[in-house]
């Protein structure tokens, strides 16, 4: 074994600091894992080596206990760790999926032949238009498309009638094969039968030995008020069907959401711009404006200027996620007519008479200091 006086920091191994969390130590050393792992560098003993540290360091930091004792104590405190078999085994147990295929299966002379057991199917992601107001509102929709489903010339076999599937006669049925790399025995699916432990020697016709064929498929989706452009709604079970013995995958619907010609969101707020008349704004009005609900009145306040902002409570977007509702927020635009009627301009001759006798102190203010400005 290794002298601990000549052995590296654990920590300095990982690449991480002393104060990293759980989370942290155990991507690093998947990083490491997958950097040095011998099926990645055959024949190269410093690879072997680093892969051998990187492990040893994660036996003993991802253990509460060993890595207080070797806080304190140093490579003293935890001496022995990672020389034992099954240490390593536990930690190739847990990263095994993540290699793909069991890839750490077998290592150290192991070979524990775990089997990959029936595989869960596919998940299948599909789109779904929506209008402003059917985002706003919820709505159900049916949602065509296409998946695998067994196929019914052979049963789903894949096989032609009459034939069926015969034991791999690489793997002889087992569905992986050991590869010997130096010091490590490297158990992987087996190529040929793709870990199914099975092949096809005469191929149904209608499938072409998939057992499987894409069909047309419909299901009605729920969808609830208040989704927004980009949400995925998961729907359990509707993607591909998977093996014998295993659920299917699921059916993610990724929500589109098309514009709308008056309304505009942000967040949980309905955003709507109206255009109201100088007199509308200059001595109030009470006008409808359009919601997502339907007509409702909005009260303008005299003396409004282009560009205020009048709040509708409770008129906006529901949460999905059960969280209230927001609120409708409306832009008035003072609109200038362009042509006046010669009655129109005699009133608004007459009005800006009056208008000068009574200027308003910020006005002004305003006209006082511009005077100052031009004046130098």
């Amino acid at each position: 074994m290794t002298n601990a006086v000549s052995k590296r920091d654990y920590y300095e191994v990982l690449g991480v600091a002393r104060d990293a969390d759980e989370g942290t130590i155990k991507k690093a050393f998947r990083k490491a894992a997958m950097q040095w792992h011998p099926d990645k560098n055959p024949g190269d003993a410093e690879a072997e080596a680093k892969f051998k540290e990187a492990a040893e360091a994660y036996e003993v930091l991802s253990d509460a206990d060993k890595r207080a004792r070797y806080d304190r104590f140093g490579h003293a405190g935890v001496e022995g760790v990672g020389a034992r078999q099954g240490s390593y085994e536990s930690i190739f147990e847990q990263f095994a999926d993540m290699f793909g295929g069991g890839l750490f299966e077998g290592m150290f002379g192991g070979g524990r032949g775990r089997g990959r057991g029936p595989r869960q199917g596919a998940s299948l992601r599909v789109e779904v238009a929506l209008d402003f107001i059917e985002a706003a509102r919820g709505v159900s929709k049916t949602i065509s498309y296409q998946r695998g489903e067994p196929c019914l010339e052979c049963k789903g076999s894949g096989a032609r009638a009459g034939s069926g599937p015969v034991t791999c006669d690489l793997c002889e049925g087992r569905g992986s094969v050991i590869q010997q790399s130096g010091f490590f025995q490297l158990q992987t699916g087996c190529p040929r039968c793709r870990g199914a432990g099975k092949v096809i020697r005469d191929p149904c016709g209608e499938c072409r030995g998939e057992g499987r064929v894409a069909r047309r498929r419909e299901v009605e989706v729920k969808i609830p008020a208040g989704v927004d452009d980009g949400m995925r709604l998961r729907v359990p079970g509707e993607g591909e069907p998977g093996d014998p013995g295993a659920p299917n995958g699921d059916l993610h619907c990724v929500i589109r959401v098309r514009p709308h010609e008056f309304f505009a969101r942000q967040d949980q707020h309905v955003i709507l711009e109206v255009p109201i008349t100088f007199t509308q704004a200059a001595l109030g009005a009470s006008i409808e404006v359009p919601t997502i609900d339907g007509k409702e009145t909005l009260k303008i306040k005299k003396g409004t200027q282009s560009g205020d902002l009048y709040t509708m409570r409770g008129l906006g977007i529901p949460d999905p996620h059960g969280g209230g509702r927001g609120d409708q927020v409306v832009r008035v635009v003072v609109e200038v007519p362009k042509k006046l009627t010669k009655k129109q301009e005699e009133l608004l001759r007459a009005f800006a008479e009056t208008e000068e006798a009574h200027v308003s102190p910020e006005r002004k203010t305003f006209f006082d200091k511009l005077k100052s400005y031009f004046e130098g």
